[in-house]
């Protein structure tokens, strides 16, 4: 089970670039940033922060968890991404989803009520203007043909979301299917519809990826603290958040994560929930190696 982390957010004082190499260093498997427009919190561009990450790293993932293609033109998205996988080497991992409250369609300019439709088209052009073929863009004025260069090799798209139109969005596009904050159970259950889907779609299941949130060791918040910010941020029943913090010791969090690997997932991109960031890094180094 590969494992990746959550690169700390600005007001966390530590430099990105400090951040991705310790977790570089200590053995994990990739960096990742969530894309954020205008939520009030102090953010970088995900597109800077990786290319960043991209610069002071060599073999980890570079992950995004994740894009937001629907609130840009397509063809902007598209040279974003490309350009992540050409400073990156190749090493970028595409998450894809039409999240993100209302407020953040608005600062974009896009209609909230637009982003299923302008992700499914992200979703199938994407790869084509990635490749450098010629497109053309029929939702934009004018109905331009656009072929973007240098073409780079289209990374692996994960659709985020646990949502029914998520995971159908994933069978029909997606190399893997990346859903968050999510039981092993229910895990489990959209793992089988979306091989179900798929095959439907004359495609192969997608690969499944978890995004996970929880603090490891004696001196980091506790399982009811972390759901407590769970339940407040996304209105959940507060036993339903307390079934989803990865905490404990090493050996407590890996047993946690080897019920979502035995439910089907085989990665996991954690974000911290409170901790000194590379002392959590090293302790989730350590469930790794329990997990290999």
């Amino acid at each position: 089970m590969e494992i990746g982390v959550i690169l700390p957010g600005v007001a966390s004082g530590l430099d990105v670039r400090v951040a991705a190499r310790h977790a570089e260093q200590a053995g994990l498997d990739g960096v990742w940033l969530g894309d954020h427009l205008a939520t009030g919190a102090p953010t970088l561009d995900i597109t800077v922060g990786l290319a960043t990450a991209a610069a002071v790293t060599e073999r980890v993932t570079i992950g995004a968890s994740v894009f937001v293609p629907a609130i840009r033109p397509v063809a902007w998205a598209a040279k974003q991404v490309a350009s992540l996988q050409y400073v990156s080497g190749g090493r970028l991992v595409l998450g894809v989803g039409s999240g993100g409250g209302e407020e953040q369609w608005a600062a974009a300019g896009v209609p909230y009520k637009q982003r299923g439709r302008r992700t499914d088209t992200a979703l199938e052009l994407l790869p084509r203007l990635l490749a450098g073929e010629a497109v053309r863009l029929a939702d934009e004025p004018g109905r331009p043909v656009v072929t973007l260069a240098p073409a780079v090799p289209v990374p692996p798209i994960w659709v985020g979301n646990a949502s029914p139109p998520a995971i159908r969005r994933a069978a029909r596009f997606g190399d893997g299917w990346f859903p968050s904050l999510i039981p092993p159970g229910e895990l489990a259950s959209g793992a089988a519809t979306l091989a179900e889907l798929a095959d439907g779609y004359g495609r192969p299941a997608p690969a499944i990826t978890i995004g996970a949130t929880g603090a490891l060791g004696k001196a980091a918040p506790g399982r009811e603290e972390i759901a407590a910010a769970i339940g407040g941020s996304y209105g959940m029943a507060h036993e339903r958040a307390l079934t989803l913090p990865i905490t404990g010791t090493p050996q407590e969090a890996a047993e946690r994560l080897a019920a979502y690997r035995e439910a089907g997932a085989r990665c996991v991109v954690l974000g911290f929930a409170g901790g000194d960031w590379r002392e959590q890094c090293d302790l989730l180094a350590e469930v790794r190696a329990l997990l290999r």
